[in-house]
């Protein structure tokens, strides 16, 4: 790997593009909005996969209660096969083991806003749909081995080669003598048989092979919360990683040790060449991507962006596994090459300056790289797929995500920064209604979930895009604790839910307002999951400043959460909230919204899955029934039957939406601005299924 440097690249390939849509559904009248249901449906069709050889396209496609697995033919995209997974469940992955062998994982759904079980289903399908095989399954606190080779426990994919005997390697967690063990073997995902090759030193290991033998294992010392007296203090002790190098058969040596100072590495790839790639980050700035050695376990550096963590890993076309630049987005998206020889940067160069104000990403690859897939998307297009022939310099677009709503009436989005009244330095992203001068809009503040770790992005989001299309300016902020700004960012949302947040989220509302954007009278707050508790929680520390609040499959009450959620079912899940809630019930009341609702002067309408496990229903409940002894009953209430954290049905979405929009209209929509002193309060309603 060449030391990092940055150039400009002017070499432009010779490269037609030609248009291979499928079939464009009937669009809106231009005069006419597009309907809410484009919005809410979901997009059909999702990580396209091609063959080892090239001959096949394997994709998702979504489905109201489940994920369907559909494989094209590549030179003409006929379906050749579509198999239906059961009902309720999820693509997690889906990769080619061999030439006609796809590997796929699912779970069940949690909800749009939640992790899918971590406890996946596995299973292997010809292409023509043939020979189905259950490899693993996987279900609650349970475990059940379909293949006798396997024992209790349950493993994860490391590497499909993709060769013509279908195999691929994996850790297996086993438990022997109550004592649980990670072993490394190969799975013939044809008979669903393992042959062992090696145990790995520690638990939940990372492992560089080279060809059918490890190499490098990143493994995690230990993590826990820090307890004084026999009583975790919300404090974490993270012990850091060792790096180990691979002896023989169940012999490992280790080489580095990093913690404290040393900071902590993450394994993130590995190439033919014999280049293992990591992510380090020392705890005080962002992310960077290097090389470990494999002898010394040493980390060498190849790039590091000041303000925001690699988002995505650019690797060669070639199947070698090569990385040569990184994608960043503090704000927008930008690429940087740091192997600017290698050909493919030159390539990566072309595509680019023919999607001007796009950004394109590989996606996969035949075995001898010679045709690819890439994908181009904005801002305003759900993204394009193609496919790239090298041999004969030309991209064919395959399919377009979402294709029912044009790009062309999609609003644009443009990225800031603020630095909030504590002198921190915070990104977001605003969108301006389309045929608007951006000036005294009606304004949306649109909170992400996590809070921790997730974060808003530039590309395209269709509920953006739906309050955009109703003329509302729509404004996303990464506020302290949101993913992609390094570990000491993330760690700054700890102990600040309630008060260092909510300034960043209140700052940025008043950022567009003295930025003329925003109608200071006209401006309500909305968000999901971590984002229906700011909707409920920013009106009670900023009075005056929102005209209206939505709180969606919210967390309002810190026992609630600490009681009843599946996080709270675990040790480490316990652990987080304590850290993050409060470790007394002192300061968890001071956090939690229900303790504060005689603070919010404002119409609110509440929504929540009936069967959310992550924000449990009780909290909606418990909101209102504060909120109605407060004298403020919210407007409305939808406890949505069938649905958990993040409505999934179309039907449901529809309905949510349009209860949303009209509340919104009410508020801040086509009428004179009021100040939210004169503000009726409606009466309350409830709508389940």
């Amino acid at each position: 790997m060449r030391p990092f440097r940055s150039r400009t690249l002017r070499c432009l390939f010779a490269l037609s593009l030609s248009l291979q849509a499928l079939s464009t559904q009937a669009q809106a009248p231009r005069s006419e909005p597009i309907p809410i249901e484009h919005f809410v449906r979901a997009d059909s069709l999702s990580g396209l996969v091609i063959s080892p050889t090239g001959k096949y396209l394997a994709m998702m496609a979504e489905r109201d209660d489940a994920d369907a697995l559909v494989v094209l033919r590549t030179s003409d995209l006929k379906t050749i096969s579509a198999n239906n997974l059961a009902k309720g469940d999820r693509f997690v992955s889906l990769q080619w083991s061999g030439p006609e062998r796809i590997l796929f994982s699912a779970a069940r759904s949690k909800g749009r806003y939640a992790e899918r079980d971590e406890l996946f289903n596995w299973a292997a399908i010809n292409a023509d749909g043939s020979d189905f095989k259950r490899i693993w399954v996987g279900r609650g606190n349970e475990f059940a081995a379909v293949a006798s080779t396997f024992k209790s426990g349950y493993f994860n994919l490391i590497e499909a080669p993709g060769g013509d005997d279908g195999k691929v390697l994996v850790s297996q967690y086993i438990q022997r003598n109550d004592t649980w063990m990670e072993e490394i073997g190969q799975i013939d995902t044809f008979e669903g048989k393992l042959q062992p090759i090696s145990r790995t030193p520690r638990l939940h290991c990372d492992v560089a092979m080279k060809l059918d033998q490890p190499v490098l294992a990143v493994c995690p010392i230990k993590q826990g919360a820090r307890k004084r007296k026999g009583k975790t203090d919300g404090k974490f002790d993270d012990g850091g990683e060792e790096i180990h190098r691979y002896i023989g058969p169940n012999e490992w040596r280790l080489v580095k040790t990093y913690t404290g100072a040393a900071g902590r590495v993450s394994l993130r790839g590995w190439s033919d060449e014999g280049h293992i790639y990591a992510q380090h980050d020392d705890g005080r700035s962002t992310r960077s991507l290097g090389t470990l050695d494999p002898l010394t376990g040493e980390f060498t550096r190849l790039f590091q962006d000041p303000v925001a963590d690699p988002a995505h890993l650019l690797s060669t076309n070639d199947k070698r596994g090569t990385i040569i630049g990184v994608v960043t987005e503090a704000g927008l998206p930008k690429v940087d090459i740091f192997d600017g020889d290698h050909p493919d940067a030159a390539l990566y160069g072309s595509l680019a300056k023919l999607f001007p104000r796009r950004l394109v990403t590989p996606e996969s690859a035949t075995r001898d790289g010679r045709r690819f897939l890439f994908r181009v998307g904005s801002d305003q297009s759900p993204g394009e797929l193609y496919l790239y022939d090298r041999d004969k310099t030309q991209a064919s677009m395959l399919m377009r995500h979402r294709e029912w709503l044009p790009a062309e009436r999609m609003a644009k989005t443009r990225a800031f920064s603020i630095t909030t009244r504590d002198g921190l330095k915070v990104h977001g992203y605003l969108t301006i209604p389309n045929s608007s001068d951006g000036k005294a809009l009606p304004m949306i503040v649109s909170v992400h979930g996590g809070p921790m770790g997730v974060r808003d992005h530039w590309s395209f989001d269709a509920e953006t895009q739906l309050l955009a299309s109703r003329g509302y300016a729509v404004l996303r902020l990464n506020f302290r604790g949101s993913g992609g700004y390094g570990d000491a960012f993330e760690d700054k949302a700890y102990g600040q839910w309630g008060s260092g947040i909510m300034h960043d989220i209140i700052d940025a509302t008043q950022w567009a307002i003295d930025k003329g954007h925003a109608d200071k009278n006209r401006i309500c707050i909305f968000g999901g999951s971590f984002g229906g508790y700011a909707a409920m929680m920013a009106p009670t520390v900023a009075p005056g400043l929102y005209r209206c609040a939505f709180g969606y499959v919210g967390l309002y009450d810190a026992e609630i959460q600490m009681k009843k959620s599946d996080t709270a079912q675990s040790e480490q899940g316990r652990e987080y909230l304590t850290r993050a809630l409060g470790a007394t019930p002192e300061a968890r009341a001071e956090i939690s919204p229900v303790k504060r609702a005689h603070l919010i002067r404002i119409p609110v309408y509440l929504a929540a899955g009936a069967d959310d496990e992550r924000c449990p229903p009780e909290h909606t409940i418990a909101m209102q029934k504060a909120l109605i002894a407060a004298g403020n009953p919210p407007e409305g209430v939808i406890i949505q039957k069938g649905e958990k954290h993040g409505f999934e049905k179309p039907e449901n979405n529809l309905k949510l939406y349009t209860e949303m929009l009209a509340f919104f209209e009410r508020h801040i929509g086509r009428q004179p601005s009021m100040p939210p002193s004169a503000l009726p309060v409606a009466a309350p309603s409830a709508t389940a299924p």
